[in-house]
This record gives C-alpha cells, structure tokens and sequence, in this order.
C-alpha cells in the first residue's frame, strides 16, 4: 500500500466560520468545545479501505431529513489521487443513509483553496421503512476511501482550483 496523504484539522478560526455560518446562533465557545473534540479519520482495522470521519456532535435525522456537518476536517494528498466519500456501509444498509451528491469527490487541490479545504457532508435519511438515524458525536458517519485516477493523453488543463463546492465548473 502506499502512503499518499494525511489528514488535519482546519484552522480553528476556519471552523467558527464555518460552523456559524451553518448553525447560526450557537454560542462561539460550544463551537470552540466542538472544534477542540474532532477526531481525525482513520481506519476501523488493517484490512479497512475506509478511512471513518466522526461526528462532531450528535444529530438525529427522521425520514425524509437531511443534515449538512462541517467536519473541521482536510486532506492532504499526493496529486493522481482523490479522496472519494461515503455514508458508513452498515448506515447505508440500515437506514439507507445517502450522501446528496452520492458521492463525495475530495480532489487534491482542493486542499489549497481559500476555505483551507474543509471536508463538508451533506447526508439524507432516504429510509422507506419510517426509520430515525440517531448518530452519536464522536461515531463514525461517513467513510472515505483513497484512489488513483488518469487522465487522457491530449490533457492539456492549467487552471488551479481556489474554491470549494462547484468551483472547477463555475456553479
């Protein structure tokens, strides 16, 4: 296996903006206590492709809901790389647990754009069996999972990304 990228905290500063601007009306110092109990990923065992991101707090979502978390978290990774990410397998399977963009797609520039690359999840309760996801802060959520790309031969692109959702495309 090769050894192609680590993970950090963002800024904290980054975090207060961030959270605020999600959760507005959270007092500044339940954020800072928040910031200060993020885990960075990991791997559950040896055998795991899945790098486990935890929630920063706990969150309920009932059928039908849908949650945007700042995980205060960033990557950085080798270029011919991407970080690609996804609900946990056995929240999927239980609750039907979806990411809206049905994958999350972490390139790895996206670690210099001005918001210091800060790993957002968007998830959706799709259960069609009336089931409540109950997550607790500090549980694995969401899953990421590092892979190689190419690109063509006639690849010519110069641009450099600074930006995060939509960026590289203008939306």
């Amino acid at each position: 296996m090769q050894r192609i990228a680590k993970f950090y905290k963002v800024s904290e500063s980054r975090f207060l903006k961030d959270w605020t601007d999600t959760y507005d009306g959270q007092e500044e110092s339940r954020v800072r206590e928040i910031y200060a109990s993020l885990k960075l990923p990991k791997r559950a065992t040896s055998g795991s492709a899945g790098y486990d991101f935890y929630a920063p707090v706990d969150f309920v979502l009932k059928p039908g809901e849908t949650v945007k978390i700042p995980t205060g978290i960033r990557v950085e990774m080798e270029p011919g790389w991407v970080l690609q990410c996804y609900p946990r397998s056995g929240l999927g399977f239980k609750y039907r647990l979806q990411m809206n963009n049905t994958v999350g797609i972490i390139d790895s520039d996206y670690f210099y754009s001005d918001n210091e690359g800060h790993i957002f999840a968007k998830i959706t309760n799709d259960t069609k069996e009336g089931k409540t996801v109950k997550i607790s802060g500090g549980e694995g959520f969401m899953q990421g999972i590092f892979v190689e790309y190419g690109i063509t031969l006639d690849d010519e692109v110069t641009e450099v990304r600074n930006g995060g959702f939509g960026s590289t495309t203008g939306i």
